[in-house]
């Protein structure tokens, strides 16, 4: 087992959404302290800190997480809306993924399916993936995942602050991203794996519904997202069907100076990395 980063520009690039299934243990309560400290330490507006978090690590209560994840994963796949939303970020081969820099390379799929890969994963062949029971396939894997997952994360945010029709409500969510991400560095360097159960959501209605039962935010908080949570298992097998994100766009495709559109290319001297001044 590979030892967790400590350096902070080495927990930055080592952080990544884990697909895989997590260890079979709880995690321990200081390690769960310290995310929760970490989630404490992000800049909100005024010091409101309007993040509320709820452990859930209740094996009955994820086993019902884990029913509504794989129902929504079968939902959303099988309606096609998810192909016409989110196809645009699909990449089909090394060179693909290298070359745009940003979205999923679906490097891992069914023997009998790969042939069929870039028709399958399309708007077109989502009917086919239908008959090919696709949806059920990635539903019982998220059903699973999620189910098994030591820990699930609910985030709330106070409704006296997050009012989406006012500043307040952009502040809030950029609060609220800030502190997730602080919660994902230190998840990291402490070897535990994090990834976002965002199906209910896609799915909408009486799954995200549920969800909420479940959470049982009272009425001044809202519930905005949900994690699973667990020591990662670096000998674990894949999903049947997976993908990848590792690659970025050079800082040059999305940085740039004085003005819009002007790419910044960063000076460096051939010694320390050090940016001339």
């Amino acid at each position: 087992m590979q030892n967790p980063p400590r350096d902070i520009f080495d927990v930055i690039k080592q952080r990544r959404t884990v697909n895989e299934y997590f260890l079979d243990k709880p995690l321990a309560e200081h390690d769960i302290k310290m995310l929760m400290e970490a989630a404490s330490r992000a800049p909100s507006h005024f010091n409101s800190q309007p993040w509320r978090f709820v452990l859930i690590r209740d094996a009955e209560r994820r086993k019902e997480l884990g029913k509504i994840a794989g129902q929504s994963m079968r939902v959303v796949m099988e309606k096609g809306n998810f192909w016409k939303r989110y196809l645009k970020y699909f990449r089909f081969s090394k060179e693909e993924i290298e070359k745009s820099g940003d979205g999923i390379y679906i490097d891992n799929i069914p023997a009998p399916l790969k042939p069929f890969t870039r028709y399958l994963f399309s708007e077109k062949g989502g009917e086919m993936m239908n008959k090919l029971r696709v949806p059920w396939i990635l539903a019982i894997d998220s059903k699973k995942l999620v189910a098994s997952s030591p820990l699930i994360l609910g985030v709330l945010l106070s409704k006296d602050e997050y009012k989406p029709e006012e500043k307040s409500g952009m502040y809030c969510l950029l609060a609220l991203g800030m502190a997730i991400e602080n919660i994902w560095l230190a998840a990291t360097a402490l070897d535990i794996g994090m990834q976002f159960i965002s199906l209910p959501m896609e799915a909408g209605g009486e799954y995200w519904q549920k969800c909420i039962e479940l959470v049982q935010p009272p009425p001044e908080y809202e519930l905005i997202a949900l994690f699973r949570l667990g020591y990662i298992d670096h000998n674990i097998k894949r999903p049947k069907i997976d993908w990848t994100s590792k690659q970025r766009k050079d800082v040059s495709e999305f940085c740039y100076e004085e003005s819009f559109g002007r790419a910044w290319q960063p000076k460096l001297d051939g010694t320390n990395g050090a940016a001339k001044l």
